[in-house]
């Protein structure tokens, strides 16, 4: 089995006094991609990792919660300019709005700004109201599934099933959490991603709690290289 950090990131930010939790400075971002580039790593898409049995040594997977406009003014050149892959995930709701699950201040990409993302952006599921699915009946979820794909549909998305939970929330406890899982069977998700914020081995072990590192803002370079090799460490 093969290591594999999965990094989660949310917004970008072109001022580097904003360069805290949930968002990243621009320039930090760039030397942290910068430095996969450097050091090898293979990116990959969640997708693609569907029909591989093995990877690489160095091996990584870079995603983005929330399609927030800052990640296309910011990330996706940046992508492109290394030629990194990356997934983000689309809170469906929001679609064309703003992240009104948190403050409102930040623009959600709209439909046609998601058609028209660089390839080396795939699309993922980030529920349609991001509400946390502890907290939601088995029913609930399915109908937040149903929008999800209604929107796809209507919209000519191309969007591989893959789930990052919102809030990393998804239950943990017996029988909510086979209950969850049959569902998450019954609308074809193949990957479901939680935090955790460890390393993953490869193949998943269990693809429905597939575990994110959080690289906050505030984080520094060392930081970022211990958290990609050991993922989050007691003494952060």
């Amino acid at each position: 089995m093969t290591r594999l950090p999965i990094l989660m990131y949310h917004n970008v930010s072109s001022k580097e006094e904003l360069s805290s939790g949930l968002t990243i400075a621009v320039q930090k971002l760039e030397n942290q991609f910068r430095y996969l580039v450097e050091n090898e790593f293979t990116s990959f898409h969640l997708s693609e990792l569907d029909n591989l049995t093995a990877i690489p040594q160095k091996s990584v997977v870079i995603t983005f919660d929330d399609v927030t406009v800052n990640q296309l003014d910011y990330a996706v050149p940046l992508l492109v300019k290394y030629n990194l892959k990356a997934t983000f995930f689309i809170p469906f709701s929001y679609i064309g709005k703003a992240d009104l699950w948190n403050e409102g201040k930040e623009p959600i990409m709209s439909l046609q700004q998601l058609r028209q993302l660089d390839s080396r952006v795939e699309l993922g599921f980030h529920s349609f109201d991001h509400k946390k699915y502890a907290e939601m009946s088995e029913s609930e979820i399915n109908e937040d599934f149903e929008k999800c794909n209604q929107i796809i549909e209507q919209n000519g998305l191309k969007v591989y099933n893959a789930l990052a939970y919102p809030y990393g929330n998804y239950p943990k406890k017996e029988p909510k959490k086979t209950q969850f899982k049959s569902v998450l069977k019954h609308n074809n998700v193949k990957m479901g991603l939680r935090i955790g914020n460890k390393v993953n081995k490869f193949p998943f072990k269990n693809p429905y709690e597939i575990m994110r590192i959080d690289v906050k803002g505030e984080d520094s370079m060392l930081k970022f290289k211990l958290k990609l090799r050991f993922g989050k460490l007691n003494l952060f």
